[in-house]
């Protein structure tokens, strides 16, 4: 139960120290966080992440037998 009051404090507190804030504050982050998604990092970051979903949905997956054997086989 003081998990749940603890957090619904936590709730009130939050949405009113965000309402205070306003909106000149939320456009402000907004900008920020448009700016660190056209960055190079997070664009390079995006086209590694893509080419890896590319790739583990074109091969075909192999069986868990097969892993356990290769590994064995290493050690």
């Amino acid at each position: 139960m003081r998990i749940r009051i603890g957090f619904f404090i936590g709730l009130a507190v939050g949405y009113y120290f965000g309402a205070k804030a306003g909106r000149e504050r939320y456009e402000q982050m907004k900008q920020v966080l448009g700016h660190a998604r056209g960055s190079g990092p997070m664009e390079k970051a995006g086209a590694v992440v893509s080419l890896g979903i590319q790739r583990f949905l074109q091969e075909p997956a192999t069986p868990a037998s097969e892993v356990v054997s290769t590994r064995v086989a290493r050690n």
